[in-house]
């Protein structure tokens, strides 16, 4: 019965599941009409509302950008992949597979939403690579669906704009949003860990119920899932250049002046957490997880492009590709 409702859902999502931006389209209509029915303005009133307002997120979506981007350079390093192939040995059944991603993808979510992302869909073909008749469309789901505690978690945009001094809620509102709201008040609250801490243990346990019997399992060629072939850490160049974009010194010693402005950020700020520091601290994480100059500014750039196919995820033909 159960199975038979899962996938009545995901008949109902391939067909009736529109893009992303349609629900932004959507709810700007629905905002428009509120407004004018509510707070007694003129369509024209709106229409300026919305014009002029809209560039106000400029800084705000460079801050979730960087969420991504960061989150996704960091997960891609070499210490992260290795602990990963670690994790992915102690599976051996299709149900520890799925339990195994979707605890650690939930976890990773809630501590960065761009880094559980990668880390969910990597641990997730590392799986795919060692355990026998696991389905690899629920596999892939569990990998995505610990997404579902992001906003509970130290990347939430909300609680953490809310805890910035500067916050784009206030010029969104005229001023209306005047106090900051610390994330003791949010993300930390006993009411919130508790609500997150239900789904991240349960949410294996759904997803595990969900895979289907032997006959209807679909599973996905290894042979299609080769490891990606890492930069060496030195280049065959010898050209000063090479030498200094291949040198952990340099990574080393800017990593230890963000370090050591995180001790003081923290030891004068107490733990307060906000946009800026959480992709500062990813960001410097990454750059030593790296080693070198050149291995972060590559996977700088593929976490780019990665957050461009993430925005695009839910376009119809990725959901098929997926499915």
């Amino acid at each position: 019965m159960f199975k038979k409702f899962t996938n009545f859902c995901v008949a109902l999502v391939q067909k009736y599941l529109p893009d992303a931006f349609l629900f932004a389209i959507f709810l700007t209509f629905i905002t428009f009409i509120l407004g004018i029915v509510m707070t007694k303005q003129t369509p024209l009133a709106m229409v300026v509302h919305w014009g002029e307002g809209a560039w106000s997120l400029l800084a705000f979506s460079m801050q979730m950008a960087l969420v991504l981007v960061t989150g996704h350079t960091l997960a891609s390093s070499k210490p992260l992949r290795v602990l990963l192939k670690k994790i992915a040995s102690i599976a051996n059944t299709p149900t520890q597979a799925i339990l195994t991603v979707s605890f650690v993808s939930a976890i990773a979510c809630w501590i960065n939403w761009g880094f559980g992302l990668v880390i969910g869909a990597l641990l997730a073909k590392e799986l795919a690579r060692r355990v026998d008749k696991v389905d690899y469309r629920l596999l892939i789901a569990s990998a995505y669906s610990g997404f579902l505690v992001w906003h509970g978690g130290i990347s939430a945009s909300i609680p953490l704009t809310l805890a910035t001094a500067t916050n784009d809620l206030a010029a969104m509102t005229d001023g209306a949003v005047t106090e900051i709201i610390p994330t003791g008040q949010t993300i930390f609250s006993p009411l919130n860990l508790i609500i997150s801490a239900i789904i991240i243990f349960s949410l294996p346990f759904i997803n595990r119920a969900m895979h289907p019997e032997a006959a209807s399992t679909v599973t996905v060629d290894k042979n299609l899932l080769k490891e990606e072939e890492e930069l060496p850490y030195f280049s065959d160049n010898t050209t000063p250049a090479d030498k200094i974009e291949n040198s952990k010194i340099v990574s080393y010693l800017l990593f230890a002046m963000g370090f050591a402005y995180m001790v003081y950020y923290f030891a004068t700020k107490g733990f307060d957490l906000n946009l800026n520091i959480v992709n500062f601290i990813f960001l410097m994480f990454a750059i030593l997880f790296h080693g070198t100059p050149r291995r972060f500014l590559h996977a700088f750039a593929e976490a780019v492009k990665g957050a461009r196919r993430v925005s695009s995820f839910n376009s119809p033909s990725m959901r098929e590709l997926w499915v």
